[in-house]
């Protein structure tokens, strides 16, 4: 039996009010080709930098080492590995290097900052599209940002809309009215290009670890999102659950802050395996196996 569609109108219209909460992942940030003619998209790629995919990111820290026999080419593991041997401040100059850069803003976060409600966006991506999306806009928005920065302990840091630095703040105590001003929230860090000492990364075996704990002792996920995890609808993009830290850190936040959840949601992603799919049904998303260029075209032409 062929794949149902989407229901565009209907995702589009609880977008357009609010009432769904994006979460993208790490192929929500890739920019697909412009062309078929692979000499034309080789010159663009000459022009503008490209994200790197989560295997891409990894074998690039691996090819600055020599990683032992029989280590596998898992992100975490692979950033794991590279800060036992050099440390921490490298890692981080690293990765910065990587995603301070000018990538081209995708179809997707051009669309959702174009949305005018206010919006609780969620990713687990490290680069700064998101917030770049919404500058251009002339949208107002906090951004709120996980840390990993051990002499920080278990705050965040808070920028509100306009201000320069941000406030140190527990996740308990983060207090902002969600129905005043859009916000950003980077659940596994992100680049700083104005203070590379502020960035925040989740991304080795530890990091992962550590945010569980701090979960666990709900320090983690803001209590501010409770009420928004448990009522609104969950559009998840470029996730893909084959990956273990991934699946245990989404399935968190979704048991212990949407516990009481009756809403469907929906996950975009290409090539979905008959075991994503089953992973996703068991937690009462809906996935459809499309690019989210496609579903976003798709979006902005349904009909309200």
């Amino acid at each position: 039996m062929d794949q149902l569609s989407p229901p565009y109108p209907l995702i589009r219209d609880r977008l357009a009010r609010g009432n769904v909460i994006p979460f993208l992942g790490a192929g929500a940030s890739l920019v697909s080709p412009r062309t078929a003619d692979p000499d034309a998209h080789e010159q663009a790629r000459q022009n503008e930098p490209e994200l790197l995919t989560g295997g891409q990111l990894a074998q690039t820290l691996a090819a600055r080492m020599v990683l032992p026999e029989g280590t596998s080419l898992a992100l975490a593991e692979v950033a794991q590995y590279f800060e036992l041997i050099m440390g921490r401040p490298p890692l981080h100059e690293e990765l910065h290097d990587i995603f301070a850069k000018d990538y081209p803003l995708p179809p997707l976060h051009r669309y959702l900052a174009d949305l005018e409600t206010m919006l609780l966006i969620v990713t687990t991506n490290y680069d700064d599209l998101m917030e770049r999306a919404f500058r251009d806009r002339g949208r107002p928005f906090d951004l709120v940002i996980h840390t990993t920065d051990r002499n920080l302990g278990d705050r965040l840091l808070w920028w509100r809309h306009g201000a320069a630095d941000p406030e140190e703040v527990v996740s308990n105590k983060l207090a902002i009215d969600l129905g005043a001003v859009s916000v950003i929230y980077k659940m596994h860090g992100a680049v700083d290009r104005r203070d590379p000492g502020r960035d925040q990364y989740v991304i080795t075996e530890d990091d992962y670890i550590e945010f569980l704990t701090r979960d666990a002792r709900q320090r983690a996920i803001p209590a501010v999102f409770a009420e928004p995890f448990q009522k609104r609808h969950f559009l998840f993009l470029g996730y893909s659950l084959s990956d273990w830290n991934l699946r245990v850190v989404l399935n968190r936040a979704v048991k212990q802050l949407g516990k009481e959840r009756k809403n469907k949601s929906w996950a975009i992603r290409m090539r979905v395996t008959p075991l994503e799919k089953r992973l996703w049904q068991e937690r009462g998303v809906e996935t459809y196996d499309m690019s989210i260029d496609q579903f976003v075209e798709q979006l902005k032409s349904a009909r309200a």
